[in-house]
Protein backbone atom coordinates (compact mmCIF):
# COMPACT_ATOMS: atom_id res chain seq x y z
CA UNK A 1 0.00 0.00 0.00
CA UNK A 2 1.67 3.01 -1.52
CA UNK A 3 1.79 5.53 2.09
CA UNK A 4 -0.26 8.87 1.43
CA UNK A 5 2.22 12.55 0.11
CA UNK A 6 1.40 13.60 3.46
CA UNK A 7 2.79 11.03 5.63
CA UNK A 8 5.71 10.73 3.10
CA UNK A 9 6.58 13.99 3.55
CA UNK A 10 6.21 13.70 7.82
CA UNK A 11 9.01 11.04 7.02
CA UNK A 12 10.98 13.06 5.11
CA UNK A 13 11.10 15.51 7.83
CA UNK A 14 11.49 13.38 10.27
CA UNK A 15 14.30 11.97 9.11
CA UNK A 16 16.28 14.95 8.36
CA UNK A 17 15.50 16.18 11.80
CA UNK A 18 17.41 13.22 12.99
CA UNK A 19 20.15 13.03 10.44
CA UNK A 20 20.71 16.96 11.05
CA UNK A 21 21.19 16.43 14.64
CA UNK A 22 23.87 13.60 14.17
CA UNK A 23 25.63 15.52 11.70
CA UNK A 24 25.82 18.36 14.42
CA UNK A 25 26.89 16.41 17.04
CA UNK A 26 29.23 14.66 14.61
CA UNK A 27 30.85 17.61 12.68
CA UNK A 28 29.85 16.58 9.32
CA UNK A 29 28.75 20.07 8.62
CA UNK A 30 30.78 19.63 5.02
CA UNK A 31 29.25 16.49 4.01
CA UNK A 32 25.71 17.67 4.74
CA UNK A 33 26.42 21.15 2.79
CA UNK A 34 28.04 18.72 0.05
CA UNK A 35 25.84 15.43 -0.11
CA UNK A 36 22.19 16.31 1.36
CA UNK A 37 21.38 20.17 1.14
CA UNK A 38 21.65 19.87 -2.96
CA UNK A 39 18.81 17.68 -2.86
CA UNK A 40 16.88 20.25 -0.83
CA UNK A 41 17.95 23.01 -3.32
CA UNK A 42 16.63 20.93 -6.59
CA UNK A 43 13.96 20.10 -4.98
CA UNK A 44 13.02 24.12 -4.22
CA UNK A 45 14.75 24.96 -7.74
CA UNK A 46 11.94 22.86 -9.69
CA UNK A 47 9.06 24.63 -7.45
CA UNK A 48 10.26 27.97 -8.63
CA UNK A 49 10.51 26.79 -11.85
CA UNK A 50 6.70 25.74 -12.35
CA UNK A 51 5.55 28.96 -10.61
CA UNK A 52 5.75 31.70 -12.83
CA UNK A 53 4.12 29.38 -16.02
CA UNK A 54 1.82 28.53 -13.75
CA UNK A 55 0.44 32.12 -12.24
CA UNK A 56 0.44 32.47 -16.07
CA UNK A 57 -1.55 30.02 -16.81
CA UNK A 58 -3.88 29.87 -13.75
CA UNK A 59 -4.39 33.43 -13.64
CA UNK A 60 -5.10 34.18 -17.48
CA UNK A 61 -7.49 31.25 -17.83
CA UNK A 62 -9.00 31.90 -14.62
CA UNK A 63 -9.60 35.16 -15.50
CA UNK A 64 -10.46 35.25 -19.10
CA UNK A 65 -13.01 32.52 -18.49
CA UNK A 66 -15.49 34.76 -16.03
CA UNK A 67 -16.24 36.24 -19.08
CA UNK A 68 -17.58 39.18 -17.16
CA UNK A 69 -16.07 41.97 -15.91
CA UNK A 70 -18.66 42.22 -13.06
CA UNK A 71 -18.21 39.45 -11.98
CA UNK A 72 -14.11 39.78 -11.95
CA UNK A 73 -14.40 42.90 -9.88
CA UNK A 74 -17.15 40.83 -7.00
CA UNK A 75 -14.73 37.79 -6.80
CA UNK A 76 -11.66 40.18 -6.87
CA UNK A 77 -13.14 42.56 -4.29
CA UNK A 78 -13.76 39.83 -2.07
CA UNK A 79 -10.91 38.53 -2.01
CA UNK A 80 -8.44 41.43 -1.46
CA UNK A 81 -10.69 42.63 1.49
CA UNK A 82 -10.64 39.07 3.20
CA UNK A 83 -6.82 39.02 2.63
CA UNK A 84 -6.54 42.62 4.56
CA UNK A 85 -8.93 42.07 7.00
CA UNK A 86 -6.87 38.48 7.96
CA UNK A 87 -3.68 40.32 8.01
CA UNK A 88 -4.90 42.95 10.37
CA UNK A 89 -6.49 40.47 12.71
CA UNK A 90 -3.12 39.03 12.74
CA UNK A 91 -1.44 42.34 13.42
CA UNK A 92 -3.35 42.50 16.35
CA UNK A 93 -3.39 38.98 17.65
CA UNK A 94 0.61 39.20 17.48
CA UNK A 95 0.59 43.03 19.45
CA UNK A 96 -1.33 41.58 21.82
CA UNK A 97 0.42 38.38 22.74
CA UNK A 98 3.63 40.41 23.02
CA UNK A 99 2.14 42.61 25.13
CA UNK A 100 0.85 40.04 27.35
CA UNK A 101 3.84 37.88 27.71
CA UNK A 102 6.86 40.70 27.36
CA UNK A 103 9.14 38.21 26.11
CA UNK A 104 11.85 40.91 25.38
CA UNK A 105 12.24 41.59 29.23
CA UNK A 106 13.36 37.81 29.92
CA UNK A 107 16.48 38.07 27.78
CA UNK A 108 19.83 38.87 30.17
CA UNK A 109 21.66 41.54 28.86
CA UNK A 110 25.02 39.89 28.52
CA UNK A 111 23.26 37.50 25.91
CA UNK A 112 21.84 40.38 24.21
CA UNK A 113 25.67 41.59 23.57
CA UNK A 114 26.44 38.80 22.40
CA UNK A 115 23.41 38.10 19.90
CA UNK A 116 24.08 41.60 18.19
CA UNK A 117 27.92 40.77 18.08
CA UNK A 118 27.50 37.38 16.63
CA UNK A 119 25.14 38.70 13.60
CA UNK A 120 26.43 42.26 13.04
CA UNK A 121 27.51 41.22 9.39
CA UNK A 122 24.36 40.09 8.57
CA UNK A 123 22.47 43.12 10.17
CA UNK A 124 24.14 45.32 7.87
CA UNK A 125 23.41 43.21 4.72
CA UNK A 126 19.39 43.49 5.99
CA UNK A 127 19.71 47.25 6.60
CA UNK A 128 21.06 47.84 2.95
CA UNK A 129 18.61 45.92 1.53
CA UNK A 130 16.22 47.80 3.94
CA UNK A 131 17.30 51.13 3.43
CA UNK A 132 16.96 50.75 -0.85
CA UNK A 133 13.43 49.96 -0.13
CA UNK A 134 12.52 52.83 2.36
CA UNK A 135 13.93 55.31 -0.65
CA UNK A 136 10.55 54.57 -2.62
CA UNK A 137 7.85 57.14 -2.37
CA UNK A 138 4.48 56.71 -1.53
CA UNK A 139 3.44 55.35 -4.90
CA UNK A 140 6.40 53.13 -5.61
CA UNK A 141 4.17 50.05 -5.04
CA UNK A 142 2.11 51.07 -7.60
CA UNK A 143 4.90 51.77 -10.18
CA UNK A 144 6.37 48.64 -9.41
CA UNK A 145 3.54 46.68 -9.73
CA UNK A 146 3.33 47.34 -13.40
CA UNK A 147 6.10 46.29 -15.45
CA UNK A 148 7.37 47.71 -18.61
CA UNK A 149 8.60 44.24 -19.70
CA UNK A 150 6.95 41.09 -19.04
CA UNK A 151 9.69 38.72 -20.34
CA UNK A 152 12.42 40.55 -17.62
CA UNK A 153 9.55 40.30 -14.88
CA UNK A 154 8.87 36.36 -15.91
CA UNK A 155 12.55 35.98 -15.24
CA UNK A 156 12.59 36.28 -11.60
CA UNK A 157 10.11 34.83 -9.37
CA UNK A 158 11.06 37.96 -6.76
CA UNK A 159 8.93 40.00 -9.87
CA UNK A 160 5.94 38.21 -8.87
CA UNK A 161 3.27 40.58 -8.72
CA UNK A 162 4.27 41.76 -12.20
CA UNK A 163 3.37 38.72 -13.47
CA UNK A 164 0.16 38.37 -11.57
CA UNK A 165 -0.63 42.23 -12.87
CA UNK A 166 0.41 41.27 -16.80
CA UNK A 167 -2.07 38.17 -16.26
CA UNK A 168 -4.80 39.64 -14.69
CA UNK A 169 -4.36 42.33 -17.26
CA UNK A 170 -4.17 39.96 -20.30
CA UNK A 171 -7.51 37.92 -19.15
CA UNK A 172 -9.30 41.06 -19.26
CA UNK A 173 -8.33 41.33 -22.49
CA UNK A 174 -8.79 38.16 -24.10
CA UNK A 175 -12.69 38.67 -22.02
CA UNK A 176 -12.86 41.77 -24.33
CA UNK A 177 -11.90 40.22 -27.86
CA UNK A 178 -15.20 38.54 -29.57
CA UNK A 179 -14.94 35.33 -31.84
CA UNK A 180 -12.41 32.74 -32.08
CA UNK A 181 -9.27 34.49 -31.44
CA UNK A 182 -9.52 35.18 -27.83
CA UNK A 183 -10.99 31.39 -27.75
CA UNK A 184 -7.83 30.19 -29.28
CA UNK A 185 -5.55 32.35 -26.73
CA UNK A 186 -7.46 31.38 -24.19
CA UNK A 187 -6.94 28.02 -25.09
CA UNK A 188 -3.29 27.89 -25.06
CA UNK A 189 -3.03 29.05 -21.26
CA UNK A 190 -5.72 26.42 -20.17
CA UNK A 191 -3.73 23.99 -22.12
CA UNK A 192 -0.63 25.40 -20.29
CA UNK A 193 -2.26 25.34 -16.90
CA UNK A 194 -3.02 21.63 -17.62
CA UNK A 195 0.32 21.03 -17.92
CA UNK A 196 2.06 22.41 -15.38
CA UNK A 197 -0.26 20.47 -13.23
CA UNK A 198 1.19 17.55 -14.23
CA UNK A 199 4.40 18.45 -13.70
CA UNK A 200 4.19 19.46 -10.17
CA UNK A 201 2.77 15.67 -9.72
CA UNK A 202 5.80 14.76 -11.00
CA UNK A 203 7.72 17.24 -8.84
CA UNK A 204 6.16 15.69 -5.89
CA UNK A 205 7.53 12.55 -6.37
CA UNK A 206 10.93 14.19 -5.23
CA UNK A 207 9.18 15.42 -2.00
CA UNK A 208 10.11 12.92 0.60
CA UNK A 209 13.96 13.39 -0.47
CA UNK A 210 13.74 17.21 -0.89
CA UNK A 211 12.16 17.88 2.17
CA UNK A 212 14.56 15.76 3.97
CA UNK A 213 17.76 17.65 2.83
CA UNK A 214 15.96 20.82 3.11
CA UNK A 215 15.39 19.96 7.29
CA UNK A 216 18.88 18.36 7.32
CA UNK A 217 20.06 21.68 5.67
CA UNK A 218 18.29 23.77 8.26
CA UNK A 219 19.72 22.25 11.39
CA UNK A 220 23.05 22.32 9.54
CA UNK A 221 23.19 26.42 9.49
CA UNK A 222 21.62 26.80 12.67
CA UNK A 223 23.87 24.65 14.29
CA UNK A 224 27.14 24.88 12.45
CA UNK A 225 28.51 21.91 13.55
CA UNK A 226 27.98 22.94 17.72
CA UNK A 227 24.65 22.28 19.21
CA UNK A 228 25.99 23.92 22.17
CA UNK A 229 25.15 27.51 19.86
CA UNK A 230 21.50 25.59 19.31
CA UNK A 231 21.36 25.38 22.86
CA UNK A 232 22.50 29.04 24.14
CA UNK A 233 20.18 30.81 21.22
CA UNK A 234 16.96 28.59 22.41
CA UNK A 235 17.69 29.63 25.84
CA UNK A 236 18.14 33.37 24.61
CA UNK A 237 15.42 32.97 22.77
CA UNK A 238 13.19 30.16 23.43
CA UNK A 239 10.56 32.72 25.23
CA UNK A 240 10.34 34.91 21.74
CA UNK A 241 9.92 32.18 19.58
CA UNK A 242 7.11 30.37 21.79
CA UNK A 243 5.11 33.86 21.74
CA UNK A 244 5.49 34.07 17.95
CA UNK A 245 4.40 30.02 16.95
CA UNK A 246 1.57 30.83 19.97
CA UNK A 247 0.39 33.98 17.80
CA UNK A 248 0.33 31.13 14.57
CA UNK A 249 -1.22 28.41 16.12
CA UNK A 250 -3.88 31.04 17.34
CA UNK A 251 -4.03 32.56 13.92
CA UNK A 252 -4.38 29.04 12.29
CA UNK A 253 -6.00 26.82 14.48
CA UNK A 254 -8.92 29.92 15.97
CA UNK A 255 -9.46 32.77 13.39
CA UNK A 256 -9.16 30.90 10.11
CA UNK A 257 -11.27 27.57 11.65
CA UNK A 258 -13.90 30.69 12.40
CA UNK A 259 -13.77 32.11 9.41
CA UNK A 260 -14.60 28.46 7.43
CA UNK A 261 -17.60 27.49 10.29
CA UNK A 262 -19.13 31.14 10.08
CA UNK A 263 -19.26 31.50 5.50
CA UNK A 264 -18.68 27.80 4.28
CA UNK A 265 -19.97 24.38 4.85
CA UNK A 266 -16.42 22.92 5.00
CA UNK A 267 -16.06 20.63 8.25
CA UNK A 268 -12.60 21.79 9.81
CA UNK A 269 -11.17 18.36 9.85
CA UNK A 270 -11.84 17.86 6.09
CA UNK A 271 -10.20 21.24 5.86
CA UNK A 272 -6.84 20.38 7.73
CA UNK A 273 -6.75 17.06 5.91
CA UNK A 274 -6.61 18.95 2.38
CA UNK A 275 -4.56 21.14 3.21
CA UNK A 276 -1.75 19.29 5.13
CA UNK A 277 0.12 18.28 2.31
CA UNK A 278 0.54 22.05 1.36
CA UNK A 279 1.38 22.96 4.93
CA UNK A 280 3.71 20.60 5.30
CA UNK A 281 5.60 21.48 2.14
CA UNK A 282 5.31 25.11 3.43
CA UNK A 283 7.11 24.21 6.69
CA UNK A 284 10.22 22.85 4.58
CA UNK A 285 10.20 25.40 1.78
CA UNK A 286 9.77 28.41 3.72
CA UNK A 287 8.49 29.74 0.64
CA UNK A 288 4.47 30.31 0.21
CA UNK A 289 5.66 30.85 -3.65
CA UNK A 290 7.06 27.95 -4.24
CA UNK A 291 4.00 25.93 -2.33
CA UNK A 292 1.34 27.59 -4.49
CA UNK A 293 1.05 24.80 -6.95
CA UNK A 294 0.53 22.22 -4.17
CA UNK A 295 -2.18 24.37 -2.75
CA UNK A 296 -3.39 24.82 -5.50
CA UNK A 297 -3.71 21.50 -5.98
CA UNK A 298 -5.00 20.34 -2.84
CA UNK A 299 -7.96 23.25 -2.83
CA UNK A 300 -9.28 21.81 -6.71
CA UNK A 301 -8.69 18.54 -6.43
CA UNK A 302 -9.74 17.64 -2.80
CA UNK A 303 -11.44 20.84 -1.21
CA UNK A 304 -14.07 21.18 -4.07
CA UNK A 305 -12.75 24.55 -4.81
CA UNK A 306 -13.97 25.78 -8.10
CA UNK A 307 -10.86 26.06 -10.93
CA UNK A 308 -12.17 29.70 -11.83
CA UNK A 309 -11.86 30.68 -8.16
CA UNK A 310 -8.66 28.77 -7.18
CA UNK A 311 -6.43 30.08 -10.47
CA UNK A 312 -7.60 34.05 -9.27
CA UNK A 313 -8.26 34.15 -5.73
CA UNK A 314 -4.29 31.53 -4.58
CA UNK A 315 -2.01 33.50 -7.20
CA UNK A 316 -3.01 36.77 -5.44
CA UNK A 317 -2.56 34.98 -2.33
CA UNK A 318 1.15 33.97 -2.53
CA UNK A 319 1.66 37.86 -3.30
CA UNK A 320 -0.16 39.55 -1.80
CA UNK A 321 -1.33 38.13 1.75
CA UNK A 322 1.24 36.89 4.32
CA UNK A 323 -0.62 37.02 7.88
CA UNK A 324 2.03 34.80 9.18
CA UNK A 325 4.44 37.31 8.26
CA UNK A 326 2.46 40.10 9.44
CA UNK A 327 2.19 38.48 13.14
CA UNK A 328 5.78 38.01 13.28
CA UNK A 329 6.50 40.97 12.65
CA UNK A 330 4.56 42.70 14.91
CA UNK A 331 5.87 40.23 17.54
CA UNK A 332 9.80 40.68 16.86
CA UNK A 333 9.31 44.74 16.40
CA UNK A 334 8.01 45.00 19.80
CA UNK A 335 10.25 42.28 21.46
CA UNK A 336 12.68 44.12 19.96
CA UNK A 337 11.87 47.54 22.02
CA UNK A 338 11.38 46.04 25.00
CA UNK A 339 14.81 43.84 24.97
CA UNK A 340 16.23 47.06 24.48
CA UNK A 341 14.79 48.79 26.88
CA UNK A 342 12.37 50.89 24.97
CA UNK A 343 8.42 51.28 26.07
CA UNK A 344 6.60 51.40 22.82
CA UNK A 345 3.62 54.07 22.67
CA UNK A 346 0.17 52.86 21.53
CA UNK A 347 0.94 55.59 18.65
CA UNK A 348 3.27 53.36 17.82
CA UNK A 349 1.69 50.18 17.63
CA UNK A 350 -0.86 51.90 15.55
CA UNK A 351 1.27 52.42 13.05
CA UNK A 352 3.07 48.92 13.37
CA UNK A 353 -0.37 47.65 12.27
CA UNK A 354 -0.22 49.83 9.63
CA UNK A 355 2.92 49.49 8.39
CA UNK A 356 3.07 45.57 8.47
CA UNK A 357 -0.13 45.30 7.00
CA UNK A 358 1.53 47.23 4.13
CA UNK A 359 4.57 45.81 4.09
CA UNK A 360 3.30 41.80 4.30
CA UNK A 361 1.72 43.10 0.65
CA UNK A 362 4.84 44.24 -0.48
CA UNK A 363 7.18 41.09 0.95
CA UNK A 364 8.01 38.63 -1.70
CA UNK A 365 6.36 34.79 -1.12
CA UNK A 366 10.49 34.05 -0.81
CA UNK A 367 12.71 32.85 2.31
CA UNK A 368 13.75 35.47 4.59
CA UNK A 369 11.74 38.40 2.45
CA UNK A 370 9.88 39.28 6.11
CA UNK A 371 13.25 40.45 7.45
CA UNK A 372 14.09 43.45 5.82
CA UNK A 373 10.28 44.50 5.63
CA UNK A 374 10.65 44.41 10.21
CA UNK A 375 13.57 46.90 9.67
CA UNK A 376 11.46 49.28 7.89
CA UNK A 377 8.94 48.62 10.79
CA UNK A 378 11.47 48.91 13.35
CA UNK A 379 12.11 52.60 11.93
CA UNK A 380 8.98 53.69 11.50
CA UNK A 381 8.53 53.51 15.80
CA UNK A 382 12.14 54.74 15.82
CA UNK A 383 13.49 51.70 17.80
CA UNK A 384 17.51 50.69 16.63
CA UNK A 385 16.88 48.40 13.38
CA UNK A 386 20.48 46.58 14.40
CA UNK A 387 18.57 45.17 16.58
CA UNK A 388 17.14 42.35 14.27
CA UNK A 389 20.70 41.47 15.43
CA UNK A 390 18.75 39.35 18.49
CA UNK A 391 16.37 36.94 16.65
CA UNK A 392 18.62 35.91 13.65
CA UNK A 393 19.83 33.24 15.01
CA UNK A 394 16.15 31.62 15.09
CA UNK A 395 14.81 33.58 11.90
CA UNK A 396 14.82 30.48 9.78
CA UNK A 397 12.54 28.18 12.34
CA UNK A 398 10.00 30.75 12.74
CA UNK A 399 10.16 31.26 8.72
CA UNK A 400 9.18 28.26 8.32
CA UNK A 401 6.41 28.56 11.05
CA UNK A 402 4.85 31.53 9.81
CA UNK A 403 4.79 29.83 5.94
CA UNK A 404 2.68 27.42 6.85
CA UNK A 405 0.45 30.19 8.60
CA UNK A 406 0.56 31.72 5.40
CA UNK A 407 -0.64 29.15 2.76
CA UNK A 408 -3.34 28.24 5.50
CA UNK A 409 -4.98 31.96 5.08
CA UNK A 410 -4.61 31.91 1.17
CA UNK A 411 -6.45 28.31 1.59
CA UNK A 412 -9.43 29.71 3.59
CA UNK A 413 -9.87 32.55 1.89
CA UNK A 414 -9.96 30.26 -1.56
CA UNK A 415 -12.55 28.47 0.35
CA UNK A 416 -14.98 31.52 1.43
CA UNK A 417 -15.29 32.84 -1.74
CA UNK A 418 -15.93 29.85 -3.39
CA UNK A 419 -18.62 29.12 -0.92
CA UNK A 420 -20.14 32.89 -1.47
CA UNK A 421 -19.62 32.19 -5.06
CA UNK A 422 -21.62 28.82 -4.62
CA UNK A 423 -18.50 27.51 -6.55
CA UNK A 424 -17.70 24.93 -3.93
CA UNK A 425 -18.19 21.26 -4.39
CA UNK A 426 -17.67 18.11 -2.43
CA UNK A 427 -14.54 17.59 -0.84
CA UNK A 428 -12.59 14.19 -2.43
CA UNK A 429 -9.72 12.12 -0.74
CA UNK A 430 -9.67 9.40 -3.37
CA UNK A 431 -6.40 9.69 -4.14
Amino acid sequence: MKLKLHWQIIIGMVLGLIFGIIAAYNGWGSFTSDWIAPFGKIFISLLKLIAIPLVLGSLVSGVASLSDLKKLSRIGGKTITIYISTTIVSVTIGLLIVNMFNPGKSVPVEMRDKLQSTYQNEVQSKEAGAAKVKERGPLQPLVDMVPSNIFDSASNNRNMLQVVFFAIFLGIGIIQVKGDAGKTLLKVFEGLNDVVIKMVDMIMLMAPIGVFGLIADTINTIAKDNMEQVGELLSALGFYSFVVVFGLVVQSVVVYPTILKIFTPMKIMDFIKGISPAQLLAFSTSSSGATLPVTMERCEKNLGVSEEVSSFVLPLGATINMDGTALYQAVAAVFIAQTLGMDLSLGAQVTIVLTAVLASIGTAAVPGAGIIMLVIILEAVNVPSAGIALILGVDRILDMCRTVTNVTGDATVAITVAATENQLGKVNFSD
